[in-house]
């Protein structure tokens, strides 16, 4: 799928948990359903780190641009070491290491730990990533159309007032680790959604997804998981825009209606 869908599947999908949680009895404060869904949308693009034509590649200029390099010669290195007897080498890594639920176990995980260890300004920065990606996928046509510079001020200052509120007593930093220290733990939740939710939408496309990495499906370990063939289209098509979008929005609506209480 392509960046806009992407970004609004992963939206989608904390609001969803959102939603979850309060038919569990649990419910999320408003500011943890606003902050996770937009790291969530953030996160849902960082898979493609492994391509430089993704719109995650264009996020923060130069340095989002290099790391993109970085990412697909690791990827199509970890791919050629790793590849089974059914599968060709590669020389390029897009859908490969960054695609699997490993990488988002990964990359959760260290967020998670950078969040209870870093302080405030780890927590800021973090928020800062996932507000820029977050605009960039949320609100693409007029972030193409405006400058790198105001769509990082904007993460930041958002970054910075949702610091600020969730540090509030009662505003939900707290919500799942109230242990001291432990507040921010829960950070790293949205991550590995968003990145699982971007492999499960790229599993819908022609080419499929290798979730499932390292196991070994039909002698492939980087065996590409999908619906049906016939059931498949090609990233960016009219059933994508015109008919999976609005399916993420609804139900982001709905879901979030139902997180807040609005809706039982």
């Amino acid at each position: 799928m392509m960046g806009p869908a992407h970004s609004l599947s992963g939206a989608a999908a904390w609001l969803g948990v959102g939603a979850g949680a309060a038919a569990l009895d649990r419910p999320m404060p408003w500011p943890v359903l606003v902050v996770g869904a937009l790291i969530c949308s953030g996160a849902a693009l960082a898979p493609d780190l492994d391509t430089k034509s993704a719109t995650i590649s264009r996020a923060f200029g130069p340095v989002s641009r290099a790391l993109c390099g970085i990412i697909d010669k690791l990827s199509t290195a970890v791919f050629n070491a790793t590849r089974g007897k059914g599968e060709r080498k590669r020389s390029g890594g897009h859908r490969t290491l960054t695609h699997t639920w490993l990488w988002a176990v990964l990359v959760g995980a260290g967020f998670s730990a950078a969040a209870v260890t870093g302080g405030r300004w780890a927590v800021l920065v973090i928020l800062f990533i996932h507000m820029v990606l977050a605009v960039e996928g949320l609100l693409w046509r007029m972030a193409r159309v405006s400058s790198d510079v105001l769509v990082w001020l904007l993460g930041a200052t958002t970054a910075w007032i949702l610091a600020g509120v969730l540090d509030q007593p009662g505003k939900g930093a707290d919500w799942l680790f109230p242990g001291q220290g432990l507040e921010y733990l829960w950070l790293g939740l949205p991550i590995v959604l968003g990145a699982m939710v971007h492999n499960i939408g790229d599993a819908l496309t022609v080419s499929g997804c290798p979730v499932l990495w390292p196991l070994s499906i039909k002698r492939k370990r980087w065996y590409p998981l999908g619906t049906p063939r016939f059931m498949r289209f090609r990233a960016g098509a009219w059933v994508e825009m015109n008919v999976l979008m609005p399916a993420f929005g609804l139900a982001g609506v709905a879901s979030g209606l139902i997180a807040l209480g609005i809706v039982g």
